[in-house]
């Protein structure tokens, strides 16, 4: 088994691997009244856990409306 040999379930698992974390995190961002865009870094490995420290203590948009 080579290098070239990837199988469709090593796809479907690298998409859902990426995807995944955009699509819980970005509804979460935009109700604290964060864009959605910032779900892009869940991706990043060490940035991910970072961004959730850091978002969890940071005052939200949200909350001043």
């Amino acid at each position: 088994m080579g290098v070239g040999n990837i199988s469709i379930w090593q796809i479907v698992f690298i998409l859902l691997l990426v995807i995944s974390p955009i699509l819980l995190f970005s509804p979460i961002a935009r109700k604290a009244g964060y864009s959605g865009w910032w779900s892009l870094l869940m991706i990043v490995p060490i940035v991910n856990l970072v961004m959730i420290w850091v978002f969890a203590f940071v005052k939200w948009p949200a909350e001043d409306a």
